[in-house]
């Protein structure tokens, strides 16, 4: 569906609460996935590598849309390699700027 970063405390508090919790390194600050859209993330399973340096958690994910521009996963654009071009692959679930509206 998505790759994202965790840091430490991210981790913890996505072990302790079965929720997927990141950490967002643009905003510095943990991301609870689902906070503004509802569309939260809830652990299955998780699994490590072999360096113990990656994990991979399989989730099921709540509300439909994983990605923030509305997709299932935030891999929907693909490159055909012999002609460069970009395809969208999904189906938009949701509009962004309904789901993410500001209070300017």
């Amino acid at each position: 569906l998505m790759l994202a970063y965790m840091n430490q405390e991210a981790w913890q508090e996505t072990c302790a609460t079965g929720r997927v919790c990141y950490y967002s390194r643009s905003r510095d600050k943990l991301w609870r996935k689902g906070e503004e859209s509802g569309n939260f993330q809830e652990v299955r399973a998780i699994y490590y590598d072999c360096d113990a340096d990656t994990v991979l958690v399989k989730v099921t994910q709540h509300g439909g849309a994983a990605c923030h521009e509305g997709y299932r996963s935030c891999f929907f654009r693909q490159l055909d390699t012999a002609t460069g071009d970009v395809t969208v692959v999904g189906d938009r679930i949701f509009d962004p700027a309904e789901v993410y509206k500001t209070n300017d």
